[in-house]
């Protein structure tokens, strides 16, 4: 997810660079999602994971410089469902500051995803029973 439509075209340069096709759409609310293949090498995904973190570093302290978007207070987080479709969630900016003390962006978005795919698939039961196969 990227708001900022240079920092955008960075990702997508270093992506190329590395031979990782990458495709862009606008995102439903603001900014811009880029999407990446399933089942990249550990290497490429960790020189990816690496350049998205610092990317999206330099777009917070942008954005913490930019005075019009410091007077709004919002955050999210783009989720998977399983159907493989994303969804932007707004989440409170306090509790985002708070995941992004101790996730990585792509943890949070892991950790997203798998609430929204529970929601979409509920347990019924105990939670300590083993899933039917």
């Amino acid at each position: 997810m990227f708001f900022d439509a240079a920092l955008r075209d960075r990702f997508m340069k270093f992506a190329a660079g590395h031979g990782i096709a990458s495709t862009m759409r606008p995102d439903t609310i603001a900014g811009f999602v880029v999407e990446l293949p399933d089942g990249l090498a550990a290497e490429r995904q960790e020189a990816v994971e690496a350049e998205y973190e610092s990317i999206m570093h330099e777009q917070m302290l942008r954005a913490e410089a930019d005075a019009e978007l410091v007077g709004h207070h919002a955050a999210g987080v783009t989720v998977t469902l399983a159907d493989g479709t994303t969804r932007s969630v707004r989440i409170p900016p306090p509790i985002a500051r708070r995941l992004l003390e101790h996730f990585t962006p792509g943890e949070v978005h892991e950790i997203a995803s798998a609430i929204a795919q529970g929601l979409e698939n509920p347990i019924d039961g105990p939670l300590c029973r083993k899933p039917s196969e």
